[in-house]
């Protein structure tokens, strides 16, 4: 009788390549969802946030969930923006960086982990409380649509295995790779 073999995850199921190699193109599939999901996030735009906050939203929501395609656009915008490098570097570790972030930001960067997560199946009311501290409920609305849409669009990208516009831009230029 052999040795028992541990169960196969969906971790140990992927070689390196495979996670790299995009499963599908969703939009092309599904061109009607995108067309829904880019009005969703240009309403959740126009409801007047500051653009750094949504930047640093976006980019928070997406190291939670390990979406590399919209970590490289958002950290691209966000740049392009006029954002410090240094801040950039620190979202990941926000709570830790002492005044870097405004007390608004730190808000709003804890209502999008709460958001993100669920980890109690609900968002505590106290992290709601300190955004609404900070953001009128106009804002505070703005700023719950910008979470729940990168949240989705985070969930296309990995689900698809959509690959980084960046990385992309360099395989083509080596010759291999997405794209090539």
């Amino acid at each position: 009788m052999g040795t028992p073999q541990p169960a196969q995850t969906a971790e140990t199921a992927q070689s390196p390549q495979s996670a790299q190699t995009p499963r599908m193109q969703i939009w092309k599939a599904a061109p009607e969802v995108l067309k829904g999901m880019y009005a969703f996030q240009q309403a959740a735009s126009a409801q007047g946030l500051e653009p750094a906050v949504q930047e640093l939203v976006k980019i928070r929501a997406s190291q939670l969930n390990k979406c590399a395609f919209c970590l490289d656009m958002h950290l691209a915008e966000a740049r392009e923006q006029g954002e410090d490098q240094l801040r950039l570097d620190l979202v990941v570790a926000w709570e830790e960086a002492g005044t870097l972030f405004t007390e608004r930001e730190q808000a709003a960067l804890a209502l999008t982990e709460a958001v993100t997560v669920l980890t109690d199946g609900h968002v505590p009311d106290e992290v709601y409380a300190r955004a609404a501290h900070h953001f009128d409920e106009g804002e505070l609305a703005a700023l719950i649509s910008q979470i729940v849409a990168i949240n989705a669009w985070n969930r296309f990208a990995v689900t698809t295995r959509s690959v980084p516009q960046s990385l992309a831009a360099r395989e083509r230029a080596q010759g291999h790779g997405a794209g090539a």
